[in-house]
This record gives structure tokens, C-alpha cells and sequence, in this order.
């Protein structure tokens, strides 16, 4: 979870305080190698496809495997970032985070967008997206790239590509970063 959402998500201003790594910083890179020639088979090359990065867990993420796939592909693919605040269907439910930045400055009109995120949990953030997306142009295909699955899924949404399927109960929380994955809890401060 990004610093943003610790910082707004009860205990308000609470800390991330990891348990145990369940990827390491290398594990996560061969994920990401991993995915990238996953997203390249699957789509035979890169023609018409585009990587949307979340906010926020999913732009270093979006990034990360655009630069692998430039390396693997020898081609250079759109990334564009995603803010889904104002979509979400929970809005009333939890605070309406400070505005990330949303930019997408090509047409998604006949791409494959893929979609990428930190963490799926519920899918809420997914579905949020795919609203969000229709306002840049109807993609041909939407797939779905995230570094940890973690299950509890409360709709019917599910990942084209896994960096990790990590079982969890609900009160955990997952922490991906540079470093790799942890798991732990928010504690107040």
C-alpha cells in the first residue's frame, strides 16, 4: 500500500509495520522480467498495446515493465497513469484521497490496455479503472498486470498476470516496493 493511502486509511496516519518479506527485491524483478514476456506472448508483440499504471502502487510498477518489455521487445510502448479516486463506488466509505495525477495522453481507441497494479485485493480499484478508462476511448482488449494477488475478491474480477498469488487473511495488509513485498500490519502512531 502507498504512502498516500497509509497516510488517509484507519488508524488515520497510521504505519506500515512488516511481519515478514515474502519477495525480495530480485524476486520482484523476475516477476516483472516474468510478466513482460507473459504480456508478449500473449499479445504476439507489442502492436497496439499500452500499460496504465494506478495511482500509486501500480506507476512504478506500469514503468518497471515497460522498460523491460523495451529491453525483451526492442519497442517502446505508451505508459500512462491512472487516477481512479472519483470512480470508486466506496467514495462515501473511505476519505476521498488528495488527487493523484492522471495522465493519458493517447487515444485507448483499439488498443490492448493493460492495466497495472500493486495489489488486488477486492477488485473495487479494477472496476473503478475500467469506468475511468471509457473516457480516453474503447480499448479493444483490457488485461489486468498486478504484483501480488491476495484473494477476497468481492467482484468478479481477476488477473491476466501475476507477479505473486499470496493468500492473506483480511486485516493484513501487503507493502510492495523497490525492496520486494512484505506483509504486516498498519499500527497507529
Amino acid at each position: 500500500m502507498a504512502e498516500r493511502e497509509r497516510s488517509h486509511t484507519r488508524p488515520r496516519g497510521a504505519v506500515f509495520v512488516p511481519r515478514a518479506q515474502v519477495m525480495s527485491a530480485d524476486d520482484v524483478r523476475r516477476a516483472i522480467t516474468r510478466m513482460a514476456h507473459e504480456i508478449a506472448e500473449r499479445n504476439r508483440g507489442l502492436h497496439h498495446v499500452v500499460l496504465i499504471g494506478l495511482q500509486t502502487g501500480g506507476v512504478a510498477i506500469a514503468d518497471r515493465l515497460a522498460a523491460t518489455l523495451a529491453e525483451v521487445e526492442g519497442a517502446s510502448l505508451p505508459v500512462g497513469t491512472l487516477d481512479v479516486a472519483f470512480y470508486r463506488d466506496d467514495i462515501g466509505l473511505r476519505p476521498v484521497l488528495p488527487e493523484a495525477v492522471t495522465d493519458i495522453g493517447f487515444d485507448l481507441t483499439g488498443a490492448t490496455v493493460v492495466l497495472v497494479d500493486d495489489v488486488l485485493f477486492t477488485g473495487r480499484t479494477i472496476r473503478a479503472a475500467l469506468n475511468a478508462i471509457g473516457e480516453y476511448g474503447r480499448a479493444q482488449v483490457v488485461e489486468l498486470a498486478v504484483m501480488v494477488d491476495r484473494g477476497h475478491r468481492e467482484l468478479p474480477i481477476r488477473p491476466d498476470y501475476v507477479g505473486k498469488n499470496l493468500p492473506t487473511s483480511r486485516d493484513e495488509m501487503v507493502d510492495v516496493s523497490e525492496d520486494g513485498v512484505s506483509l504486516g500490519e498498519l499500527v497507529s502512531r
